[in-house]
């Protein structure tokens, strides 16, 4: 008799587990979806940062370009006494 008790309990403890379940196993498709896309962005995103800096030491070397420049510029005028 007590065999019978235990296995209604284990059996229906397996049912309930089985039905609950069921909803995850339906959406890890949609899951594995997701992560490929996140996984895309994030690649995207990181080529972004790497283009991001290349444009901000292009930036900087500009900015060293132009204050040459502007020194330049001073002492040009300076010599023309403007």
């Amino acid at each position: 008799m007590v065999k019978w008790i235990v296995l209604a309990v284990v059996l229906f403890a397996l049912v309930v587990f089985a039905l609950a379940l069921r909803p995850v196993l339906a959406r890890l498709p949609r899951l594995r979806r997701a992560a490929v896309a996140l996984q895309r962005r994030a690649t995207e995103a990181e080529a972004l940062r790497e283009t991001a800096e290349t444009l901000q030491a292009r930036a900087e070397a500009l900015q060293g370009q132009l204050d040459t420049t502007q020194r330049r510029l001073a002492v040009i005028k300076a010599k023309r006494g403007d």
